[in-house]
């Protein structure tokens, strides 16, 4: 977030712009769960603004900007701030998000593929990778907490209107850690097949920042025989990354043995940290964060989350039999979303074999509104970090269009 804070103060002197950037989320803190980092972030925000109170000054305006897991801790404390009346003491203006998976990290598959990973693969994470891969139960609710987040009854959905601007940021291609359908809010991905594709660049940003509107215009692809030469090319290629196949095939099962080493290390310490939390020795008082989720609750009435691993699933999409029903798992309702959107499916770019809670959120969020910019990386392999300039190197030199367009295009000041 340094590289952010950084391209903000350039464009806006200090007596424009007061800059905070929240600490108590730095390091392993946010294997915590996102209802905590929310937590965290919302008392910070009070602090800060009680403190610039304390010292004459005032803050009239606010505007909240997150990266990737920071993305869905912004939206939970926007919801706690809505609840705590903070933002109906200043006027909320932007909502910015980058490579932010608003939907989770569960990969759309189906079948045996579906169990392994975004089922058995999920429950070796912390609190964080339950509530990314949507298996966690939310305060009891029977839903997962990305769900609760996207409720339209909900306090979260509520903060979420009061702000003038909501926009994110989206990798097309080459995003190991949160793919495009989840930080783009999309049922679809039209860039599976960057060849079958011609991008349309926002002018001024050519190469880096689509056009929301029209991101991409389909290509037919061309028929072609392999030539001996060609065929031949392609042989020696595969003869010489044989030893980095064979390589792979010791080194990977090492990685994944440290994965979930590291995985049951950093989910104990996170246990450790969530007790204190809870118990309020944490140096928050979770109770005043622990009200009502819901709108019409606190009116009175009464009515009724690892990054390589994720590249090596491909991407499934919901199929044209009517009667599939996902091996039984699925109730009436969520077979009703499924039909529906299955109907939807275009053959051009079919819709993606999401799970119906993820089908709900997109249609939920879209309502609120939000400006969504695909950003094509081409420079470095894995572009997550890339669209902030996480570091100061030419690879990601291209993240400086994504905050030039931002600063530019976006930002309400």
């Amino acid at each position: 977030m340094k590289s952010i804070a950084k391209a903000l103060r350039e464009k806006y002197p200090e007596d424009q712009l007061y800059l905070l950037a929240a600490k108590r989320n730095s390091g392993s803190f946010t294997y915590d769960g996102i209802e905590r980092g929310g937590e965290r972030v919302c008392l910070e925000i009070e602090e800060e603004l009680e403190n610039i109170r304390n010292k004459g000054g005032k803050i009239t305006k606010l505007s909240i900007v997150g990266y990737s897991l920071g993305g869905l801790v912004a939206r939970y404390a926007i919801g706690l701030l809505e609840m705590r009346g903070v933002l109906r003491e200043v006027e909320p203006m932007n909502l910015t998000t980058f490579a932010s998976p608003h939907l989770g990290v569960r990969t759309p598959l189906r079948g045996w593929h579906n169990h392994i990973w975004n089922v058995l693969g999920a429950r070796t994470l912390s609190k964080s990778g339950r509530q990314l891969f949507t298996i966690d139960n939310y305060r009891g609710t029977g839903r997962p907490l990305l769900a609760v987040l996207a409720d339209p009854e909900s306090i979260f959905i509520a903060g979420l209107k009061r702000f003038k601007r909501r926009t994110l940021y989206a990798n097309a291609v080459n995003d190991r850690s949160a793919v495009y359908y989840t930080t783009c809010i999309s049922k679809t991905d039209p860039f599976v097949n960057p060849s079958r594709i011609k991008p349309n660049y926002i002018k001024g940003y050519e190469d880096v920042v689509l056009d929301p509107l029209n991101p991409v215009s389909p290509v037919t692809p061309k028929q072609s025989n392999m030539t001996i030469a060609e065929l031949t090319t392609n042989s020696v290629s595969y003869l010489r990354n044989a030893p980095l196949v064979l390589a792979l095939a010791v080194f990977i099962p090492i990685v994944v043995v440290a994965f979930l080493f590291n995985s049951a290390v950093q989910t104990f310490r996170s246990s450790r940290r969530i007790r204190l939390h809870e118990s309020g020795l944490a140096g928050i008082q979770i109770e005043h964060y622990r009200l009502p989720i819901w709108i019409k609750d606190i009116r009175g009435t009464v009515e009724d989350v690892y990054e390589n691993l994720n590249t090596w699933q491909g991407e499934s999409y919901l199929r044209a039999s009517d009667d599939e029903r996902d091996d039984g798992e699925l109730n009436g309702a969520e077979t009703e979303i499924i039909a529906l959107e299955r109907k939807k499916s275009h053959p051009q770019f079919p819709t993606l074999a999401l799970a119906p809670a993820q089908f709900t959120m997109i249609d939920e969020l879209d309502k609120v509104g939000w400006r969504k910019y695909p950003v094509w990386i081409h420079q470095v392999g894995h572009s997550h970090a890339a669209i902030i300039v996480r570091m100061d190197k030419p690879s990601h030199r291209e993240g400086l269009v994504v905050f030039r367009h931002w600063l530019n295009e976006e930002f309400l000041i």
